[in-house]
């Protein structure tokens, strides 16, 4: 009798620990959804935030000046200029010469080539070079034919960025004169010169500065704002002026 309950204790104890793990697993998993359930409704807010910034409208100039202090979102549509979208990153290299993401957006969701994507935090990831319907590629800051347009917040210099495949997360900044006042930690930012990005998102921080001896300029090593290692989610920004922009530097490239 007493070797019956025994073995029914035992038996009793390891069912129980049995279940109390499972249990835990099955807490685990709907954790995991319930938390992706999450992010992608913040995600989806912060599209909407987005959308409503100030800095995404484009105010026509009446009078030779004027100040625009606030806006009201809904009787302004005619002059929106850029356009938040959501999307999440599905394939993200960091380790060769010509990095490239991958996003869960396409052209039925109405991504275009040519549009910019930053992280959640507004810092500049890259450009949108190829779509199809259900996917769109993202050529990253960290691609040695990545050249957008960045400026120091300081001092109001602009150049060009370029990444030398050597380090993940560090990048050059190329074409600033020896005549700048370049200091380490100033903020880079997108100079608002191409139709992928509004004016002021961060791209980084400057860590490094070097006079180039055949040249007059500096080259400046920054760390970018966007940590590319664990880069899961972002915007893509729509610029609604781009084709018209577009079609007018076409024009005049044409032009004999």
């Amino acid at each position: 009798m007493d070797y019956s309950k025994y073995h029914h204790a035992a038996f009793g104890n390891i069912a129980n620990n049995v279940t109390g793990h499972i249990n835990s697993r099955y807490f685990e998993v709907q954790k995991y959804f319930f938390l992706k359930k999450a992010n992608d409704s913040l995600l989806k807010a912060n599209e909407e935030l987005y959308n409503k910034l100030k800095i995404n409208y484009s105010i026509p100039l009446t009078a030779p000046k004027s100040t625009v202090d606030s806006i009201k979102v809904d009787s302004l549509q005619n002059y929106r200029k850029f356009r938040y979208l959501s999307a999440t990153v599905i394939s993200n290299a960091v380790s060769t010469n010509s990095n490239y993401i991958v996003l869960s957006r396409g052209s039925e969701s109405g991504v275009k080539e040519g549009m910019g994507v930053v992280d959640p935090i507004n810092s500049v990831v890259g450009i949108v070079t190829e779509v199809n319907k259900k996917y769109a590629v993202v050529m990253s800051l960290l691609h040695k034919d990545s050249h957008i347009s960045g400026k120091l917040l300081k001092t109001g210099e602009t150049g060009t960025l370029m990444w030398d495949g050597e380090i993940p997360n560090i990048v050059t900044l190329l074409g600033i004169p020896k005549s700048a006042k370049i200091v380490k930690r100033d903020s880079i930012i997108s100079s608002g010169f191409s139709t992928a990005f509004p004016k002021g998102m961060k791209i980084g921080n400057v860590e490094a500065i070097y006079k180039e001896k055949s040249t007059n300029f500096f080259r400046v090593k920054f760390r970018t704002a966007c940590n590319f290692y664990n880069l899961q989610y972002v915007y893509l920004i729509e610029n609604v002026d781009q084709d018209g922009v577009k079609e007018i530097i076409n024009n005049i490239k044409a032009q004999p």
